[in-house]
């Protein structure tokens, strides 16, 4: 009769549990349900299937491990090569971007947003172009993680706070090292607004970049590296995105 014992323990247990504390929980689960309205996964947990890599010789596969739940992309640097891009299929003009990074301190990374690939000469498209476009900055605290870089536009920082002097203005430490960190990007017409953890980083109206790059792909960036470094790596989960009128 061991075995009704432990269910007789389990349901003492249970009855234990005050009733508010239980719908308390039901409504966090029901409120999170309702925040996650309307968004779809770009990372199926098992391929790279929907993304295509662009520039550079990094590395990226798909790990499945049963401490990371649903997988992870990691994408590992090259020593020798240019920045490397994993790039949605897809294309994106107004969307809510939700996921999660975890990154080598070592290394400075980023995620793409609106981005294409530079043309040839004559105008005409080249999917081996340099990839160009606002790109949300990855990289470990303190430090300008969050805020938007126009990567390969010729513009530098689109963010003001990482040009100011004063360091409690261009850094923060939103960015959890050595942990998982959760990002949400709101881009909107010319307004491009992030979060890390929760803590709003950057609240962004930029009408140029926006002219050049109303809409594009994803990108999941791995940075070129020094001579004699690494290999670093930095993964994503957790990718899902929501598209806006």
């Amino acid at each position: 009769m061991k075995w009704f014992s432990t269910l007789t323990a389990a349901l003492l247990v249970i009855a234990a549990i005050p009733f508010d504390a239980t719908e308390k929980a039901a409504a966090e689960k029901t409120a999170a349900n309702e925040d996650e309205a309307g968004f779809t996964s770009m990372f199926d947990g098992t391929s790279l299937q929907g993304w295509t890599q662009r520039n550079g010789t990094a590395t990226y596969v798909v790990i499945l491990d049963a401490i990371i739940e649903g997988g992870a992309i990691v994408g590992t640097t090259n020593e020798g090569s240019p920045n490397s891009f994993l790039c949605s299929d897809k294309q994106y003009g107004n969307f809510e971007l939700r996921f999660e990074v975890k990154c080598d301190g070592r290394l400075n990374s980023g995620v793409q947003i609106r981005s294409s690939t530079k043309p040839n000469k004559d105008g005409t498209p080249n999917a081996k172009g340099r990839v160009n476009g606002p790109q949300v900055e990855i990289e470990g605290s303190p430090g300008q993680s969050g805020f938007i870089y126009g990567e390969a536009t010729g513009l530098g920082w689109l963010s003001r706070e990482p040009t100011n002097p004063d360091k409690s203005i261009n850094t923060h430490t939103h960015f959890k090292n050595g942990e998982w960190n959760a990002y949400r990007v709101v881009a909107k017409g010319p307004r491009i607004q992030t979060w890390i953890n929760g803590h709003k980083v950057a609240d962004l109206t930029h009408e140029k970049i926006y002219e050049s790059h109303p809409k594009g792909f994803i990108g999941l960036q791995v940075h070129s590296i020094k001579r004699k470094t690494g290999p670093y790596q930095v993964a994503w989960r957790n990718i899902r995105i929501k598209e806006l009128d």
